[in-house]
């Protein structure tokens, strides 16, 4: 038993000796290190702060909707007789768009059409008995009555008889029918969709917060999902009120669309001017550091880096607007920030055309 102890002992010894026997051949190859190698100063990028004219916008999306749209359909039931409209066409406003048999009706607007001459012969002889006091004012009440009710009768009849002419009520393109002649037509019967889009309707939501500095005739720039091109809007119309499941307010623009590149039921990027501040500092977004109680920003001085807390404002794609803490003139390092300390020493390679030396 002593004997295995003793080869344990043995070989444990060896094993510890193998080890540091490799360490120290490590450290003679690598050789002894100079603490001075990596005190030379670190390599950034930096950028020179100047005042610039920044549009503070607000990024919203929003849906294109028709100026003036409406379902076609007959106030009347009865058999189509006539089509007289082309899918997606152009109509314009009082255009006749299909008809509606209308015999019967011609029919019984003849009828109390009679009704009405007979009932105001009645009530003129009435008026002249009256007036030789051959009759009593109840008899002629009764003749004048009988004939307001004829003639209200016949405005009826003449009324649903103009309704089996169905015409465009505003200029627009017509889309596509689901009926054909000949087919039996309800109030409820979907004919054709009918969209004037000459001009467009923007409705989007702004954050509460944001609605004082909002108001009508505010004009935008947007791009549509279907047509990349900016165009531009003017709001028109805002709610009273405060959404309260989402705390926003909602809106609606018009846009021009004579050109017809724009359709309705699109998506809309809108971009909303919120305030224009002419002295802008504006940061790239990666010269930020997130700290627990804001933001922080190194600046060189005389070749040395300096780390100070800013406040910011409006975010764009890729700047941040610097509110306070930065002073324009100052050197702001925007690349290689997270390995740098307070107080290291940098080699600033300046970003842009500024002519500005490292020692800043």
């Amino acid at each position: 038993m002593k004997i295995k102890y003793l080869v344990y002992g043995l070989l444990a010894l060896g094993l510890g000796a193998l080890i540091v026997f490799r360490i120290i051949a490590n450290m003679e190859v690598a050789g002894p290190k100079d603490p001075k190698a990596n005190a030379g100063p670190t390599r950034v990028k930096g950028l020179v702060m100047a005042p610039q004219k920044f549009n503070d916008n607000i990024s919203l999306s929003g849906t294109l909707e028709a100026n003036e749209q409406v379902d076609i359909r007959s106030e009347i039931p009865g058999v189509v007789r006539s089509i007289n409209f082309e899918e997606g066409n152009t109509v314009a406003q009082g255009q006749v768009l299909f008809t509606v048999d209308d015999i019967e009706l011609q029919a019984q607007y003849s009828r109390v059409q009679t009704a009405q001459k007979l009932a105001s012969e009645n009530e003129r002889r009435a008026k002249l008995l009256l007036e030789k006091q051959a009759i009593s004012q109840e008899e002629y009440d009764i003749a004048s009555a009988d004939y307001e009710s004829a003639r209200a009768e016949s405005s009826l009849v003449a009324a649903q008889l103009s309704k089996t002419v169905i015409r465009a009520p505003f200029s627009g393109t017509i889309g596509l029918r689901y009926i054909s002649k000949g087919a039996y037509v309800t109030p409820a019967t979907p004919v054709a969709k009918l969209v004037n889009t000459n001009k467009l309707k923007l409705t989007f939501s702004i954050p509460e917060k944001y609605a004082a500095q909002i108001q009508e005739g505010t004009a935008f720039t947007f791009t549509s999902s279907d047509y990349p091109r900016e165009h531009t809007a003017t709001i028109y119309a805002v709610e009273p009120e405060v959404e309260l499941a989402t705390r926003t307010i909602k809106m609606r623009a018009v846009a021009d669309n004579d050109d017809g590149h724009l359709f309705p039921g699109a998506y809309a990027n809108v971009a909303l001017p919120l305030a224009t501040v002419n002295d802008a500092l504006l940061v790239p977004s990666e010269a930020l550091i997130p700290v627990q109680n804001g933001k922080r920003i190194f600046i060189a001085q005389k070749g040395i880096a300096k780390e100070i807390d800013v406040e910011i404002g409006a975010r764009t794609g890729s700047s941040v607007q610097v509110t306070k803490g930065l002073q324009p003139g100052d050197t702001v390092l925007t690349y290689g920030v997270m390995a740098l300390k307070n107080g290291a020493p940098v080699d600033i390679n300046f970003e842009g055309e500024t002519p500005i030396r490292s020692d800043q």
